[in-house]
Protein backbone atom coordinates (compact mmCIF):
# COMPACT_ATOMS: atom_id res chain seq x y z
CA UNK A 1 0.00 0.00 0.00
CA UNK A 2 1.65 3.23 -1.18
CA UNK A 3 1.20 6.11 1.26
CA UNK A 4 2.17 9.72 0.51
CA UNK A 5 1.71 13.01 2.39
CA UNK A 6 1.86 15.93 -0.02
CA UNK A 7 1.88 19.66 0.87
CA UNK A 8 -1.51 21.29 0.34
CA UNK A 9 -1.58 23.81 -2.52
CA UNK A 10 -4.27 25.34 -4.72
CA UNK A 11 -3.50 22.55 -7.22
CA UNK A 12 -4.60 19.72 -4.95
CA UNK A 13 -7.23 21.60 -2.92
CA UNK A 14 -9.89 19.78 -4.94
CA UNK A 15 -8.71 16.51 -3.33
CA UNK A 16 -10.24 17.60 -0.01
CA UNK A 17 -13.80 16.39 0.68
CA UNK A 18 -16.36 18.80 -0.80
CA UNK A 19 -17.72 19.91 2.56
CA UNK A 20 -14.19 20.74 3.72
CA UNK A 21 -13.34 22.68 0.54
CA UNK A 22 -16.29 24.98 1.22
CA UNK A 23 -15.82 25.25 4.99
CA UNK A 24 -14.36 28.48 6.39
CA UNK A 25 -14.99 27.76 10.08
CA UNK A 26 -11.35 28.43 11.05
CA UNK A 27 -10.34 30.72 8.19
CA UNK A 28 -12.82 33.53 8.95
CA UNK A 29 -14.19 35.05 12.13
CA UNK A 30 -17.78 33.98 12.99
CA UNK A 31 -19.43 37.09 11.46
CA UNK A 32 -17.42 37.00 8.21
CA UNK A 33 -17.90 33.23 7.96
CA UNK A 34 -21.67 33.58 8.20
CA UNK A 35 -21.63 36.36 5.60
CA UNK A 36 -19.59 34.18 3.20
CA UNK A 37 -22.06 31.31 3.55
CA UNK A 38 -25.03 33.65 2.92
CA UNK A 39 -23.26 35.12 -0.12
CA UNK A 40 -22.43 31.62 -1.44
CA UNK A 41 -18.69 32.36 -1.53
CA UNK A 42 -17.10 30.06 1.11
CA UNK A 43 -15.19 28.00 -1.51
CA UNK A 44 -13.63 31.18 -2.95
CA UNK A 45 -12.83 32.40 0.57
CA UNK A 46 -11.10 29.09 1.33
CA UNK A 47 -8.96 29.35 -1.82
CA UNK A 48 -8.12 32.96 -1.01
CA UNK A 49 -7.09 32.03 2.55
CA UNK A 50 -4.84 29.16 1.45
CA UNK A 51 -3.26 31.30 -1.26
CA UNK A 52 -2.54 34.13 1.20
CA UNK A 53 -1.05 31.83 3.85
CA UNK A 54 1.10 30.00 1.28
CA UNK A 55 2.49 33.30 -0.01
CA UNK A 56 3.01 34.85 3.40
CA UNK A 57 3.96 31.94 5.67
CA UNK A 58 4.40 28.81 3.56
CA UNK A 59 2.97 25.31 3.70
CA UNK A 60 -0.17 25.12 5.86
CA UNK A 61 -1.44 21.62 5.22
CA UNK A 62 -0.87 18.09 3.99
CA UNK A 63 -3.03 15.81 1.85
CA UNK A 64 -2.75 12.06 2.45
CA UNK A 65 -2.85 9.70 -0.51
CA UNK A 66 -3.05 5.92 -0.32
CA UNK A 67 -2.34 4.29 -3.69
CA UNK A 68 -2.88 7.75 -5.25
CA UNK A 69 -6.38 8.07 -3.76
CA UNK A 70 -6.85 11.14 -1.48
CA UNK A 71 -7.98 9.78 1.89
CA UNK A 72 -7.34 12.61 4.36
CA UNK A 73 -5.83 15.97 5.12
CA UNK A 74 -4.55 18.20 7.93
CA UNK A 75 -4.53 22.03 8.17
CA UNK A 76 -2.31 24.15 10.42
CA UNK A 77 -1.14 27.77 10.70
CA UNK A 78 0.04 30.33 13.26
CA UNK A 79 -2.93 31.67 15.26
CA UNK A 80 -2.60 35.11 13.62
CA UNK A 81 -3.95 33.47 10.44
CA UNK A 82 -6.82 31.70 12.23
CA UNK A 83 -9.46 34.30 13.22
CA UNK A 84 -11.87 31.77 14.72
CA UNK A 85 -9.35 30.73 17.38
CA UNK A 86 -10.04 33.91 19.39
CA UNK A 87 -13.69 32.85 19.79
CA UNK A 88 -12.76 29.86 22.00
CA UNK A 89 -12.97 30.14 25.79
CA UNK A 90 -9.49 28.65 26.20
CA UNK A 91 -7.76 30.99 23.72
CA UNK A 92 -5.25 32.36 22.96
CA UNK A 93 -2.86 29.83 21.44
CA UNK A 94 0.64 30.27 22.92
CA UNK A 95 2.92 32.63 20.95
CA UNK A 96 5.54 29.88 20.43
CA UNK A 97 3.02 27.46 18.88
CA UNK A 98 1.34 26.82 15.54
CA UNK A 99 -2.34 25.91 15.64
CA UNK A 100 -3.46 22.51 14.39
CA UNK A 101 -6.77 23.63 12.93
CA UNK A 102 -8.43 20.46 11.72
CA UNK A 103 -7.76 17.05 10.20
CA UNK A 104 -9.82 14.33 8.59
CA UNK A 105 -9.36 10.72 7.49
CA UNK A 106 -11.94 8.99 5.27
CA UNK A 107 -13.98 6.37 7.17
CA UNK A 108 -12.58 3.40 5.23
CA UNK A 109 -9.03 4.40 6.18
CA UNK A 110 -9.48 5.20 9.87
CA UNK A 111 -7.78 3.08 12.51
CA UNK A 112 -4.65 2.57 10.37
CA UNK A 113 -2.42 5.10 12.12
CA UNK A 114 -2.84 7.83 9.49
CA UNK A 115 -3.84 10.38 12.14
CA UNK A 116 -0.58 9.83 14.02
CA UNK A 117 1.43 9.93 10.77
CA UNK A 118 -0.17 13.28 9.89
CA UNK A 119 0.75 14.76 13.27
CA UNK A 120 4.33 13.45 12.97
CA UNK A 121 4.62 14.98 9.49
CA UNK A 122 3.36 18.35 10.71
CA UNK A 123 5.73 18.16 13.69
CA UNK A 124 8.75 17.51 11.43
CA UNK A 125 7.77 20.41 9.16
CA UNK A 126 7.40 22.82 12.08
CA UNK A 127 10.60 21.68 13.79
CA UNK A 128 12.50 22.49 10.58
CA UNK A 129 10.87 25.93 10.61
CA UNK A 130 11.94 26.67 14.18
CA UNK A 131 8.66 26.30 16.10
CA UNK A 132 8.48 24.76 19.57
CA UNK A 133 4.95 23.37 19.77
CA UNK A 134 1.62 22.61 18.14
CA UNK A 135 -1.58 23.58 19.95
CA UNK A 136 -5.19 22.71 19.18
CA UNK A 137 -8.64 23.27 20.57
CA UNK A 138 -10.27 19.94 21.28
CA UNK A 139 -13.93 18.97 21.45
CA UNK A 140 -14.43 17.14 24.74
CA UNK A 141 -18.02 16.23 23.78
CA UNK A 142 -17.27 15.10 20.23
CA UNK A 143 -19.94 12.91 18.62
CA UNK A 144 -19.39 13.14 14.85
CA UNK A 145 -16.86 14.54 12.36
CA UNK A 146 -16.67 18.33 12.64
CA UNK A 147 -14.21 21.22 12.30
CA UNK A 148 -12.98 20.86 15.90
CA UNK A 149 -11.01 17.68 16.55
CA UNK A 150 -12.02 15.28 19.33
CA UNK A 151 -9.95 15.92 22.45
CA UNK A 152 -9.54 12.16 22.96
CA UNK A 153 -7.90 11.82 19.55
CA UNK A 154 -5.46 14.65 20.28
CA UNK A 155 -4.52 13.04 23.61
CA UNK A 156 -4.04 9.68 21.86
CA UNK A 157 -1.45 11.13 19.44
CA UNK A 158 0.61 12.82 22.15
CA UNK A 159 -1.03 16.16 23.02
CA UNK A 160 -1.37 17.26 26.66
CA UNK A 161 -4.07 19.53 28.10
CA UNK A 162 -2.77 23.01 28.96
CA UNK A 163 -6.11 24.79 29.50
CA UNK A 164 -8.87 22.47 30.71
CA UNK A 165 -12.49 23.20 29.79
CA UNK A 166 -15.65 21.05 29.85
CA UNK A 167 -16.28 21.60 26.12
CA UNK A 168 -13.17 23.00 24.42
CA UNK A 169 -9.87 22.34 26.21
CA UNK A 170 -6.68 23.68 24.63
CA UNK A 171 -4.06 21.00 24.11
CA UNK A 172 -0.36 21.21 23.30
CA UNK A 173 2.26 18.96 21.74
CA UNK A 174 5.85 19.91 22.57
CA UNK A 175 7.76 19.31 19.35
CA UNK A 176 10.84 18.19 21.26
CA UNK A 177 8.82 15.24 22.53
CA UNK A 178 8.12 14.12 18.97
CA UNK A 179 11.84 13.53 18.54
CA UNK A 180 11.48 10.70 21.05
CA UNK A 181 9.26 8.78 18.58
CA UNK A 182 12.23 8.43 16.27
CA UNK A 183 14.60 7.79 19.16
CA UNK A 184 12.31 5.08 20.56
CA UNK A 185 12.39 3.24 17.25
CA UNK A 186 16.16 3.59 16.98
CA UNK A 187 16.65 2.42 20.57
CA UNK A 188 14.44 -0.62 19.95
CA UNK A 189 16.50 -1.48 16.86
CA UNK A 190 19.74 -1.01 18.80
CA UNK A 191 18.49 -3.34 21.54
CA UNK A 192 17.39 -5.90 18.98
CA UNK A 193 20.64 -5.77 17.02
CA UNK A 194 22.64 -5.67 20.25
CA UNK A 195 20.88 -8.80 21.49
CA UNK A 196 21.69 -10.59 18.26
CA UNK A 197 25.33 -9.54 18.36
CA UNK A 198 25.79 -10.50 22.00
CA UNK A 199 24.69 -14.10 21.57
CA UNK A 200 27.70 -16.36 22.17
CA UNK A 201 29.38 -17.54 18.99
CA UNK A 202 29.36 -21.29 18.40
CA UNK A 203 32.76 -22.88 19.01
CA UNK A 204 34.11 -24.72 15.98
CA UNK A 205 33.96 -28.50 16.37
Amino acid sequence: MGRRLVPLTLDNLQDLPQRCRSCVFWELDPVSGEAAVKAGTPTLEKESWISAVLLDWGSCGRVVYVDDVPVGFVLYAPPAYVPRSTAFPTSPVSPDAVQLMTAFVMPGYQGQGLGRVMVQTVAKDLLRRGFKAIEAFGDARWKEPACVLPADHLLAVGFKTVRPHPSHPRLRLDLRSTLSWKEDVEMALDRLLGAVQKEPALRPL
